[in-house]
């Protein structure tokens, strides 16, 4: 049951997130944008199947791969959110076409990583996915906010990834 109710967890958080970013929005770099990945990253670390006993060396190096490979993902995600300062002085963000290329390459990796697992016969379940979830959402805010607050002191105009 614990994994259907991750995958519930997955498949929402996804959606939610990756619709928001595709729309224009104005950004809050005072916004606890740690809170949702400390949520989903803690809902993950509870699973005792995190780490497959039966093989565990294997595990491992897939989860800590896995791991790596959405750091990666989060940084090329946070740098391809467009954003802009308004003419009142506000921030704002939107998600561009290479925004969708990240989500895309992300989603090829972890499938890759899921077949290399099933290939080796180590089980992972839905909280390496909620663990890797939570960790590209906390690093693509990381490199949000960073972007932000460069913009925000300077003189304004646009400011692409």
């Amino acid at each position: 049951m614990p994994d259907l109710v991750n995958t519930v967890v997955i498949v929402a958080v996804t959606v939610l997130v990756a619709g928001r970013q595709m729309r224009a929005g104005r950004l809050d770099t005072e916004h606890r944008s740690w809170l949702l990945p400390l949520v989903l990253g803690g809902l993950a670390l509870r699973d005792p199947r995190l780490v497959d006993a039966g093989h565990p060396v294997a595990s491992v190096v897939l989860l800590v791969g896995g791991l790596l490979a959405v750091l990666a993902a989060g940084c090329a995600w946070g740098w391809t959110v467009r954003l802009w300062k308004a003419e009142d002085g506000t921030l704002w963000a939107r998600g561009t076409r290479a925004t969708v290329a990240a989500w895309s390459g992300m989603v090829v990796v972890r499938l890759g990583l899921f077949g290399v697992a099933s290939a080796l016969h180590v089980h992972q379940g839905g909280s390496v996915l909620l663990l890797g979830l939570a960790v590209l959402l906390l690093v693509r805010s990381l490199v949000v906010n960073w972007r932000a607050r460069d913009l925000a002191g300077t003189g304004g105009g646009a400011l692409t990834g």
